[in-house]
């Protein structure tokens, strides 16, 4: 099925894109916020966070008698741990410290975080410049017609 059978699939594509990289950009704050927190209400360290995308498919709807899927978007299954154990440190006078002087923190690293919001960054300018692009061919359709 072309994409101009259903021609606003294209922003719902984009608008779920733009959704789902602000979400990223929301968890990604908040692991750099809390990349010193070594005391949680579960007992621990704060633990990185990660976001689960899925692929949104629908059915088609054409004359053939196939199966045919089309994307139509992207969604947030979820925002999961990490199952990486916290970084040990060095910090003899640190509250949290153990016997030897090592304190449990949280397993963030700002720079995978900064690569992580600059990727979902990219993305996100990618999704705007396409519903900019779909809009400037909607107005020169338009024009054409005007003629």
């Amino acid at each position: 099925m072309p994409i101009f059978d259903k021609p606003f699939s294209v922003l719902d594509i984009s608008a779920s894109g733009l959704t789902a990289e602000r979400a990223r950009m929301g968890v990604i704050a908040s692991n750099i916020a809390n990349a010193q927190v070594t005391e949680t209400s579960d007992g621990g360290p704060y633990k990185r966070k990660e976001v689960e995308f899925s692929s949104v498919l629908n059915k088609s709807i054409s004359g053939s008698k196939s199966n045919n899927k089309m994307l139509s978007g992207v969604k947030i299954k979820g925002v999961t741990e990490s199952k990486l154990p916290p970084n040990m440190v060095y910090i003899p006078g640190h509250p949290q410290a153990n016997k030897e002087g090592f304190v449990n923190m949280p397993n963030v690293s700002i720079a995978k975080e900064m690569v992580d919001m600059i990727a979902a960054s990219r993305s996100y300018e990618a999704n705007t410049s396409v519903i900019s692009a779909f809009r400037k061919m909607g107005e020169k359709a338009l024009n054409i017609i005007r003629r």
